[in-house]
């Protein structure tokens, strides 16, 4: 049964960092093009950063320079380090597999409940 499920969220303050993590089963990480997406409230789901199956990466143009993707395919964990957090970065954070596309929202079928990070100024 394919399951994603996301931690390491919270509140911090504007400057700070947080690592999100997210534990996988049912996939095969190492062959997968994995992603982190958010949604704020009132607006659209967007991609964040996303991890091919080569290690290339993609950012979304708001978190380049800040946001680090990375994957561990031993323990099927994804991550992402979030460092010099903005208010603006406050959403739910998701992690989805098998991405067709790098930080597209097209053919995601499969979602975790998401964790929260909340940056204050």
């Amino acid at each position: 049964q394919v399951q994603l499920v996301e931690s390491g969220g919270g509140s911090v303050q504007a400057g700070g960092s947080l690592r999100l993590s997210c534990a996988a089963s049912g996939y095969t990480y190492s062959s997968l093009c994995m992603g982190w997406f958010r949604q704020a409230p009132g607006k659209e789901r967007e991609g964040v950063a996303a991890i091919d199956s080569d290690g290339s990466t993609s950012y979304a143009d708001s978190v380049k320079g800040r946001f680090t993707i990375s994957k561990d395919n031993a323990k099927n964990t994804l991550y992402l380090q979030m460092n010099s957090l903005k208010p603006e970065d406050t959403a739910m954070y998701y992690c989805a597999a098998d991405l067709l596309f790098p930080l597209s929202l097209y053919g995601i079928s499969k979602w975790g409940q998401g964790t929260q990070v909340t940056v204050s100024s």
